[in-house]
């Protein structure tokens, strides 16, 4: 058999200016309708603490410059491993590139919060990382096939691989390069 079981609020009493025995809070003064910390102590009737609204969350809003910077190493670091990686099997992939913006763009939300400037700056630095990712990776093929370090081919002969980029760039490579601010986005949006 089942025991009645009591609901989880019994019924109140109304407050009806008369103290009742055992109420801790019999002898306070009554609420006002409409703001139930009016009656706390230092505050004015229609107030919070702090002002007539309550204090915003602490944000990262406050961090765009760390966020920036975010977007610039993780961009950095993301070009190196993406000509690499590109360089190696000497090809580029879309995923890769995808990746690139994605991980720009996440780092730099989650540190420097989805303010307009951190998202524009993820952009750029994405778009940016993209492009030298492709320039690395030529640069290690052209070393390969030349039997030449890479340090030789991508700083003694920069202006040459970039006539090469400019020869050799075909729908992909742009559509990759626009892949990166996308993704950037994206990871942005993932962050927050």
């Amino acid at each position: 058999m089942s025991q009645p079981v009591q609901p989880p609020n019994p019924p109140q009493q109304p407050y009806g200016g008369q103290p009742a025995d055992g109420n801790p809070y019999a002898g306070q003064q009554p609420v006002q309708p409409g703001n139930p910390f009016a009656g706390q102590q230092g505050q004015q009737p229609g107030q919070f603490a702090g002002g007539p609204f309550p204090p915003a969350p602490p944000t990262a809003g406050n961090k765009v410059g760390l966020g920036v910077l975010a977007a610039l190493g993780a961009a950095i670091v993301a070009a190196v491993l993406y000509g690499v990686l590109a360089g190696s099997i000497e090809r580029e992939i879309g995923y890769a590139a995808i990746g690139v913006g994605f991980l720009v763009g996440f780092a730099a939300s989650k540190i420097g919060g989805a303010n307009p400037a951190v998202l524009g700056a993820s952009a750029v630095f994405s778009l940016a990382a993209v492009f030298l990712g492709q320039l690395i990776g030529m640069s290690m093929i052209l070393a390969d096939g030349l039997g030449v370090g890479f340090s030789e081919v991508f700083f003694d002969h920069f202006s040459d691989v970039l006539d090469i980029w400019k020869e050799e760039a075909d729908f992909m490579t742009y559509l990759f390069l626009l892949l990166g601010p996308v993704a950037a986005f994206g990871g942005a949006k993932r962050a927050g």
